[in-house]
């Protein structure tokens, strides 16, 4: 095919974005696959769609209705920058830009959406994606289709990127006497995938790494899994034949090793813990300020590595750029300021000074809670009764470089230092 005719067929944009892709991905080496120690990986939601994006699921966490997003219905707190996206990626909405032109949205189904973040990813330098799988979809075929279809794009965007990947399942919501409904899936996904064989899947001491999130909570907002539900989970996991058996990443509440705060209190859960390959406590919310995130380095990551070494357990802190969810809940906006990244940097060097060998950071995509570190505008919509925070006039890929710079400092690289890694001017 000449290339006037691939310019007609699939669009300019498109090839042109293909290319510069194509291009990057081979300019850096892989991300070791081999471990997580060393690694900085993100959360990676993938649960994005928009009318017209052939998912049939509406604009899928746009809005709350998942009708058209409106002033009356957007549910996120930042708005992505899509300057870099072709009119096919591009969804239309009700509102408008600061500059009068019409505001535009992505979706998550279309792979190459998926493979740009993933293109980001590597331009940056962060390691890789923890894919988010939320037990309370896999009952819905629409959902269940839809999370098959972003695994296919992450593993893509992996490949193509030299990024690694490893699944994350969210049992939240998961009714206790429920354990199979996991099991099962992953049995199923394991034999129509095997995804564990991808040489871009991440793995640990030796195994697949498998992420299981929720574990320990003692909130009532939701139905939760019981201790022995998790035990019986981890049991056949870990000792599954057909995938050769899988390392286990357990998220855990932030007060876990005291049985306190977040955590239920029965001793048991410590037992439980005890099982995993690696630990991760939930932090975000949990503090509000770059000394906070100090503290908590110092007084609770601390002592809790110090547990987990006990135990040759590794711990996996998470780190969180801030939080906004105005428009979801009504919450007041710009919760947990992120102060032009010093409050992200501040958990980054706490978790390196706590001792901390991996990082979690929560989340690339995640802009309906304002954790999210990819590309966002700072010239949002604005309509009577809606408002965006934004990332106060810098670069749009600031907390991407930050991602990689935590890297470098997680791995020894680059010193632990207060002072933000990058000169900041003053807003615009």
């Amino acid at each position: 095919m000449t290339l006037t005719k691939t310019l007609r067929s699939v669009g300019a944009g498109t090839l042109i974005v293909a290319l510069f892709t194509s291009c990057v991905s081979r300019t850096t080496a892989p991300v070791n696959s081999a471990t997580l120690t060393g690694k900085v990986m993100v959360g990676y939601q993938g649960w994005f769609n928009a009318e017209g994006d052939g998912a049939k699921r509406g604009y899928n966490h746009w809005t709350k209705n998942g009708g058209r997003p409106a002033a009356d219905n957007v549910r996120i707190d930042l708005w992505p920058d899509l300057s870099e996206f072709p009119a096919d990626e591009r969804f239309p909405t009700d509102l408008r830009l600061v500059d009068g032109t019409p505001a535009e949205v992505f979706s998550s189904y279309r792979r190459p959406t998926v493979l740009r973040h993933f293109a980001w990813m590597e331009e940056h330098g962060i390691d890789g994606v923890f894919l988010q799988r939320f037990i309370n979809s896999l009952s819905r075929g629409t959902s269940l289709a839809v999370n098959n279809a972003v695994l296919e794009h992450v593993r893509a965007g992996a490949r193509e990127h030299g990024r690694v990947y490893a699944l994350m399942y969210d049992l939240s919501s998961l009714k206790p006497g429920n354990a199979d409904v996991l099991i099962n899936d992953w049995k199923k996904l394991l034999h129509d995938t095997r995804l564990t064989s991808d040489p871009t899947y991440l793995r640990h001491h030796g195994k697949p790494l498998l992420a299981l999130w929720g574990c320990g909570f003692h909130d009532d907002d939701k139905p939760r899994p019981s201790l022995e539900d998790w035990r019986k989970i981890i049991t056949f996991l870990k000792d599954d034949k057909e995938s050769g058996g899988l390392a286990i990443m357990l998220g855990v509440p932030s007060g876990w090793r005291t049985l306190t705060r977040d955590s239920i209190a029965d001793p048991a859960l410590l037992e439980l813990i005890a099982l995993a390959d690696v630990i991760s406590p939930w932090t975000p919310g949990r503090y509000r300020a770059p000394e906070a995130a100090t503290a908590q380095g110092a007084q609770i990551w601390q002592p809790d590595l110090a547990w987990c070494r006990e135990r040759h357990i590794d711990f996996l802190p998470v780190a969180f750029p801030g939080f906004s969810w105005h428009n979801m809940k009504g919450a007041p906006l710009n919760a947990i300021p992120r102060l032009q990244g010093r409050f992200f940097w501040a958990q980054v060097t706490a978790a390196k000074r706590a001792g901390a060998e991996m990082l979690y950071v929560a989340m690339f995509d995640e802009i309906d809670e304002g954790t999210a570190i990819f590309k966002v505008t700072n010239s949002p919509p604005v309509s009577d009764g809606v408002q965006f925070v934004t990332y106060e006039g810098l670069p749009s890929d600031h907390y991407l470089k930050l991602a990689g710079l935590a890297g470098e400092v997680i791995r020894g690289a680059r010193s632990a230092t207060d002072e933000l890694p990058i000169p900041i001017s003053s807003p615009k």
